[in-house]
């Protein structure tokens, strides 16, 4: 009995080592993936949109690449990770350099109020012990809707509807954060700590950009 206590009591402990070094090592991935973004932002400030769209596209080019690299190579894997956030970052670079000249004030909200909710609802993820697949699959099909109100949007004048369409990604990317941090704190492949940084990353960069939303139109009003 005491043998086998001792044995469960190991394997708890391994167990448990396991988690802390894919969460250690899956939230420095996030942190050079996100410097790298500020890095594209500040190399591509003075890039045109073209330049913007085409690294755009390479950027999400890098993501299906890892699929593949996962196959092989971890050092490629984790290379194209990288190669994704200074991509995604020369992207995004034109309207980050618009806000820091123009409302440098709604950009520094935004990234605080990102630091918070990610923090937040994070931890609400990873601490809960219901599974949160199926909060997932319905984020995943709410934001099609989104999407397709965003070209709606474009086209057709509604009152209020920016800061509904930011809001309401804001409710969507609370249930995926959660759920990429569970995923976090339930996988035992350290292998795949690249692919959940990279998910984790989106969840930030997407709300960044909705909290950017939200702030720059109270400036404005």
């Amino acid at each position: 009995m005491t043998e086998s206590m001792a044995c469960q009591q190991r394997i708890g402990t391994a167990t448990r080592g396991r988690a802390h070094a894919l969460f250690a090592q899956t939230m420095g991935y996030v942190a050079v993936t996100a410097a790298l973004f500020a890095a594209g932002a500040w190399l591509g400030r003075d890039l045109a949109g073209a330049v913007g769209i085409v690294a755009f596209i390479a950027a999400f080019a890098c993501l299906i690449g890892m699929r593949f690299a996962a196959r092989t190579s971890l050092q490629l894997t984790v290379a194209l990770l990288g190669a994704f956030g200074l991509l995604i970052g020369l992207a995004m670079a034109p309207l980050v350099a618009y806000y820091a000249s123009a409302d440098p004030r709604a950009l520094w909200e935004a990234g605080g109020a990102t630091a918070l909710f990610i923090a937040g609802f994070g931890a609400a993820g990873y601490a809960t012990r219901r599974d949160l697949t199926a909060v997932a699959r319905a984020c995943f099909w709410a934001l099609v809707a989104l999407i397709v109100f965003g070209i709606v949007l474009i086209f057709v004048h509604i009152p209020g509807g920016a800061l509904a369409y930011s809001v309401l990604g804001l409710v969507i990317f609370a249930g995926f954060t959660m759920f990429d941090f569970q995923r976090l704190r339930h996988t035992q492949d350290i292998t795949s700590a690249s692919f959940l940084a990279a998910s984790i990353f989106l969840d930030i960069l997407n709300v960044f950009l909705f909290f950017l939303s939200i702030f720059s139109s109270q400036e404005e009003s």
